[in-house]
């Protein structure tokens, strides 16, 4: 058993993921491992409340634990796994539900915007309840989000010291981690909007398996401004500073000593050095997902789902006997 804080995460296996999702999300994943107790998830439940095509989602979901595994996520050294292998996470789901508030649940900003472009359902409201239920399950110290899910991370704190109030202290208030450059990816088309998978314009976004040439191509058509000069400023130069969080992430430079060398050499080579960063940083993603295998990825996952059953029974017998089950 180990004494290290312990922190969740997890990722919807939908559609083609982009390096948004890698600064935000697997980046921290794999640097995480060194200092935590990890648990990671393909979060497939919570997939499932927006219109999909059941035979793309069974291809997403292997996609998806293939591409953590590649960014760097270590399988011996933290818990990886489908979510809707453990059955705890709903029946958590279940108790956290009745102690939270419909009203809380339509104010959260996910909910209204997906249930305009999808319709309402129960899953959808519920959604964040079941997210409460992901981190709270393993009694998680900390969990890493963007700026994009600080909503749901207050929820799931205000349920927990509402359990812990009525019926015991039972769960730790989990904490924020958040990267302190990339938190925020924003589109290439549109630098004032998040770089979303779900944007129809493809040029908006690099994917994870991009080649260099789709790269490059994608950076150059990137909208900036019409000034010629590169610096940092989110207000008057948002998609020049959005570039400078990229290149810097990929190359691991400094914002400051790249505004310096680049800051009089033109938008046109700037573009080009920033996407040679970022093809060279994504290199080894993409060679590592060629050389697994899909058998060998649902062999993990099944190895860690029985890992997680194991943890999970453990965790929920005290939360069963806090409420009268059991």
């Amino acid at each position: 058993m180990t004494d290290r804080k312990r922190v969740f995460s997890g990722v919807q296996p939908t559609g083609n993921l982009h390096i948004g999702n890698y600064i935000g999300a697997f980046r921290n994943w794999v640097s995480m491992q060194e200092d935590y107790d990890c648990i990671y998830n393909v979060v497939d439940l919570h997939a499932m409340t927006v219109p999909y095509d059941p035979s793309t989602f069974r291809a997403e979901r292997i996609h998806l634990a293939k591409l953590i595994m590649a960014a760097g996520v270590d399988t011996d050294r933290s818990l990886l796994y489908f979510q809707s292998d453990v059955p705890h996470h709903a029946e958590l789901a279940w108790i956290l539900s009745t102690i939270t508030g419909i009203g809380q649940l339509e104010r959260m900003t996910q909910y209204k915007e997906k249930s305009d472009r999808a319709g309402q359902n129960l899953g959808l409201l519920s959604y964040p309840v079941l997210m409460a239920a992901d981190i709270l399950l393993y009694k998680v110290h900390a969990v890493p989000v963007g700026d994009d899910q600080t909503q749901h991370l207050e929820l799931t704190r205000d349920v927990a010291e509402r359990f812990n109030h009525r019926f015991g202290e039972v769960f730790p208030i989990p904490e924020r981690i958040t990267p302190e450059i990339g938190a925020r990816i924003m589109s290439l088309q549109d630098p004032f909007s998040k770089m979303s998978k779900s944007d129809p314009n493809e040029k908006s976004r690099i994917l994870l398996d991009d080649d260099p040439a789709a790269i490059l191509k994608k950076v150059k058509s990137a909208v900036t401004d019409s000034d010629r000069y590169v610096r940092y400023d989110w207000e008057e130069k948002a998609g020049i500073s959005n570039l400078l969080e990229l290149f810097s992430v990929f190359s691991g430079r400094s914002i400051d000593s790249l505004v310096e060398e680049y800051h009089d050499a033109g938008y046109g080579t700037f573009k080009i050095a920033a996407a040679e960063a970022i093809a060279e940083g994504l290199a080894p993603v993409r060679e590592r997902m060629a050389s697994i295998g899909d058998g060998d990825v649902m062999s993990i996952m099944a190895r860690g789902a029985e890992v997680a059953q194991e943890k999970a029974e453990q965790e929920m017998k005290p939360i069963r006997a806090a409420v009268g089950l059991g």
